[in-house]
């Protein structure tokens, strides 16, 4: 299965999101783990089922089931740091900065993939997610990595493409 499943859930107005889908797809700044473990994490952060079922079928075909696991792991634990560390930067109170999360995070430490590939999924998430403390931290441990821009602009991409094609799909399967 290819990227074409989606493509294939967009009406006629959504022709740019279906041409960057494609573009995406095709994408060299990546490698393919990168590029589909963008693509599948950015698809389980958002949920819909079309997309998702989709997106996981074009990915088990670039990636091993470790790294389908990690990329649902990095949209799973980045579905609740996300949240929590965007309300701690929103909030006035900050004494909440200085308190332990108290939360479980095991698998940022061993992903089951390279690093540098769990953080660029995690990026993608956090982008999708608004979440700017947690862009701005995974931002500097890629750039730790020498990870160029383009990479991380890459993955921010992939994040906004497959957002706005699940909304799309999403939106049309209300109308059906």
């Amino acid at each position: 299965m290819s990227i074409d499943a989606v493509r294939d859930l967009l009406p006629a107005y959504a022709k740019d999101i279906s041409l960057n889908l494609s573009s995406l797809a095709n994408e060299t700044l990546l490698t393919d783990q990168q590029k589909w473990g963008c693509f599948l994490a950015s698809a389980h952060a958002i949920g819909v089922g079309p997309v998702v079922k989709a997106i996981e079928a074009a990915a088990a075909e670039k990636l091993s089931p470790e790294a389908m696991s990690a990329a649902k792991a990095a949209a799973a634990i980045m579905g609740m740091n996300n949240i929590y560390y965007r309300s701690l930067h929103l909030m006035k109170n900050h004494e909440y900065t200085t308190l332990p999360a108290r939360l479980r995070m095991n698998v940022l430490a061993n992903p089951g993939v390279e690093k540098i590939d769990f953080e660029l999924w995690s990026t993608a998430v956090s982008a999708i997610n608004g979440c700017g403390a947690c862009l701005d931290a995974h931002e500097g441990e890629l750039k730790k990595h020498a990870v160029p821009s383009t990479q991380i602009q890459a993955a921010l991409r992939i994040a906004a493409v497959v957002h706005a094609a699940s909304r799309i799909a999403a939106s049309e399967a209300a109308l059906a």
